[in-house]
C-alpha cells in the first residue's frame, strides 16, 4: 500500500510539474532584426512600408520597420489635412486613450483600474519604441502610399471635450490628397467596456485599397519576470480551438490564414485581439526590447501582429483590456477561454466564482484565498478521513502481508506459483475488512481540486497587485522573503511525519521526506497566493490528521508469527495460537 501512496505523489508531482511547463513556454532568444528596421520614424511614431500582401516571414519582419521620413513619399499637396499635429484625448468609465492625428494612430490606452509597478493606470501600448509602428498603422501594396497614410496629418470630428461614462465616442480621421488618396479611419469607443470599434477606407481615385491593420508590440504590461507568469505571445480561436503561439513557434510559422473568431496577443493578464474579422490573415512578429543599460533584467519579448483581411472596409472589434473572466464573458463566453487554465477548466471556473463571492464577504484576497481553502477541506473531510482510515487498517496488517510477500519473494513474476501469493493477500484483505484501494482513491480525487487551485491562482487578475498583510504586497508576485514557501515546506514535512506509513522502506522513506525540500525550491518564485493556498492546506491536512489519530486510537499492529510458531498448542489449552487468534 505504501508503494501505491507513494506512487500517487510522485504521479501528481510529475503531472503538476509537467503541466506548469506546458502553460509557460520557456523565454525564446532575442530574433534578430530585419535589416532596416532601424530607419527613423516621422515625429517619433512609426509608418511603415509595405510589402506584398503574400508575405513571407522575412517581409513580415520588414512590415514593421519604419518608413522614411514624411517628406519623401509624395509631392502631392494635401487637400484635406489638419494644419499641426495633436493628440485628441478620450477618457472613459475603464480607459484612457490617446489618438495622434499623425496617421490617426493610437498612442496610448491606459487601463483605470489596474496599476502599473507604479501604481500609475497601467499602459498598454508600448511607449519606448519609436521606431515601432503604433497601434492602428496602416499598409497597402505601395510603400510610398503607406507612408503618405501613417505620417500624414488628418482632420478629427467627434473628440469629446469632457469624459464619456454616459455615452459613446465615434472619432472619424480623414485625409485626402491633389493626387486622389483619400483614407478615412472611424473609431467607436463605449462608455462601458475595453472594445474599440475601427473601420478604414482608403481610396486612390475612384479605385479602393486593401489596407492591412498593424498593431504593433504588445502587450506593454511590466510585472515580475519568472516562468510562472506567461510572456506575451500570439493568440488565436479558429474553429473554436485556442491557439497559444510564443515567439519561437512565430519564428517558425507567422502567417496564418482562417475565419478566426478572435485572434492578437496575450500575456499573463491583458491581451489585444482582433473579433470576428471575418476570413482573413494574421502575420505575427516577436519584438525584442533590450533592458535598460546596467540593469541585469533580461530583455523583454512582445510581439506585433498585423491582419489582413479579405474584405476591404470592414468593421473591427478590437479588445483591448484585461483578462477578467466576467469581463470577456460578457462579450462572448468563448473569449473568455482566452483564460489559460489549463487543463481543469471546469473545476476552475466554479473555483474563480467561488472565490470572488468569498471575497465579497472578507474584502482582502489574502485572506479570501484562506477562507476558500478552509471550505474546500470542510467538504473533503470525509473523503480524506476514510482514507486515512483505510490506510491505518493496512498499517495494521502489515506484518502479515510482508510475512506472505516474503515467502514467495525468491520465485519469479512469471512464476505460476507466484498466482498464490496474491490470492494470500486477497484472501487476507477481505478477512480483516481491508481495501487495498481505498487509501489510495481519496488521496487522488482531491488532485485535480489542488491543480486547479495552481491554475487559478497563477493566472487569475484579480490577485494582480492585491496586497495581503505584512510584505506581502503583490499576490501575484513570489513572496520577496520567501516566508509563505519555507512554512509551506515546513508544513508538507510535519504532514508527511504524521502520515501512516505502511512498513516503507528506508530508501521510500527518504523519498518521501526529500518531497517537501523539493516543492519549497519549486515554491520559492512562486505567485505569493500559491504558497498561501498550499500553505494553508498543509495546515489543515496536519489537524484532520490529529483529529483522526485521536479518533482511532493507537495504532494496533498484528504481530506476524511463523506457521511453525503459530501450530504449537498452548499448554493445557488444547488449542492452536492460531486458532486462539481467531477467537473474538
Amino acid at each position: 500500500m505504501e508503494r501505491r501512496v507513494l506512487l500517487a505523489i510522485f504521479l501528481a508531482f510529475i503531472v503538476l510539474y509537467t503541466w506548469q511547463a506546458l502553460f509557460v513556454k520557456p523565454v525564446p532568444k532575442t530574433v534578430p532584426k530585419a535589416p532596416g528596421a532601424a530607419s527613423s520614424a516621422p515625429s517619433g511614431s512609426g509608418a511603415t512600408p509595405a510589402p506584398s500582401t503574400s508575405s513571407s516571414a522575412s517581409s513580415a519582419v520588414a512590415a514593421t520597420a519604419t518608413a522614411p521620413p514624411a517628406a519623401t513619399p509624395s509631392a502631392a499637396a494635401p487637400v484635406v489635412s489638419d494644419a499641426a499635429e495633436r493628440d485628441v484625448l478620450v477618457e472613459t468609465r475603464d480607459v484612457v486613450a490617446v489618438f495622434t492625428n499623425r496617421g490617426a494612430r493610437l498612442k496610448s490606452w491606459r487601463l483605470k483600474h489596474f496599476l502599473d509597478p507604479n501604481k500609475q493606470p497601467q499602459e498598454l501600448i508600448e511607449q519606448n519604441l519609436p521606431t515601432q509602428p503604433l497601434p492602428f498603422t496602416l499598409r497597402v501594396a505601395n510603400d510610398a502610399l503607406t507612408a503618405t497614410l501613417n505620417s500624414a496629418l488628418y482632420t478629427v470630428s467627434g473628440a469629446p471635450s469632457t469624459p464619456a461614462t454616459s455615452a459613446s465616442v465615434d472619432l472619424r480621421f480623414e485625409y485626402r490628397d491633389s493626387a486622389g488618396l483619400h483614407a478615412v479611419k472611424e473609431f467607436h469607443l463605449q462608455p462601458l467596456s475595453y472594445l474599440v470599434g475601427f473601420r478604414a477606407t482608403v481610396t486612390e481615385g475612384d479605385r479602393p485599397l486593401k489596407p492591412a491593420v498593424l498593431w504593433g508590440p504588445a502587450i506593454g504590461d511590466v510585472g515580475e519576470v519568472s516562468r510562472y507568469v506567461a510572456k506575451a505571445g500570439g493568440l488565436l480561436d479558429q474553429n473554436g480551438k485556442v491557439v497559444r503561439l510564443a515567439p519561437a513557434d512565430i519564428a517558425k510559422q507567422p502567417e496564418h490564414d482562417g475565419d478566426f473568431r478572435y485572434a492578437g496577443v496575450e500575456d499573463n493578464y491583458f491581451m489585444t485581439v482582433a473579433l470576428d474579422g471575418g476570413p482573413s490573415k494574421v502575420i505575427f512578429q516577436p519584438v525584442s526590447i533590450p533592458a535598460p543599460e546596467g540593469s541585469k533584467e533580461p530583455p523583454r519579448e512582445l510581439v506585433s501582429y498585423t491582419i489582413e483581411h479579405a474584405d476591404p472596409g470592414t468593421p473591427i472589434r478590437f479588445f483591448v483590456g484585461p483578462k477578467d473572466f466576467d469581463v470577456l464573458s460578457a462579450i462572448d463566453p468563448e473569449l473568455a477561454l482566452a483564460i489559460n487554465f489549463g487543463m481543469f477548466k471546469v473545476i476552475v471556473v466554479p473555483l474563480l466564482r467561488s472565490l470572488k463571492w468569498v471575497n465579497g464577504f472578507a474584502g482582502n484576497w489574502g485572506w479570501s484565498i484562506i477562507l476558500l481553502t478552509i471550505i474546500i477541506n470542510v467538504i473533503m473531510l470525509p473523503l480524506k478521513h476514510k482514507g486515512v482510515v483505510s490506510m491505518r487498517k493496512m498499517q495494521e496488517i502489515q506484518p502479515e502481508v510482508k510475512a506472505i510477500q516474503d515467502r514467495y519473494s525468491k520465485l519469479k513474476a512469471t512464476d505460476p506459483a507466484k498466482q498464490k501469493m496474491n490470492q494470500e493477500l486477497m484472501a487476507l484483505y477481505k478477512e480483516r475488512g481491508v481495501n487495498p484501494a481505498s487509501g489510495c482513491v481519496p488521496m487522488l480525487l482531491p488532485m485535480p481540486v489542488l491543480l486547479a487551485m495552481w491554475a487559478l491562482l497563477s493566472t487569475a487578475i484579480e490577485l494582480r497587485g492585491a496586497p495581503f498583510f505584512g510584505w506581502i504586497h503583490d499576490l501575484s508576485a513570489h513572496d520577496p522573503f520567501y516566508v509563505t514557501p519555507i512554512l509551506m515546506g515546513a508544513s508538507q514535512m510535519w504532514q508527511q511525519k504524521l502520515t501512516p506509513s505502511a512498513g516503507a522502506d528506508p530508501a521510500q522513506q527518504k523519498m518521501l521526506m526529500f518531497m517537501p525540500v523539493m516543492f519549497t525550491f519549486m515554491f520559492l518564485w512562486a505567485p505569493a497566493g500559491l504558497a498561501i493556498y498550499y500553505g494553508t492546506t498543509n495546515l489543515l491536512n496536519i489537524a484532520q490528521q490529529y483529529f483522526t489519530n485521536y479518533w482511532l486510537g493507537p495504532t494496533r499492529t498484528r504481530q506476524h508469527r511463523p506457521p511453525a510458531e503459530r501450530r504449537v498448542k498452548r499448554a493445557g489449552g488444547g488449542k492452536t495460537d492460531e486458532a486462539a487468534a481467531r477467537e473474538p
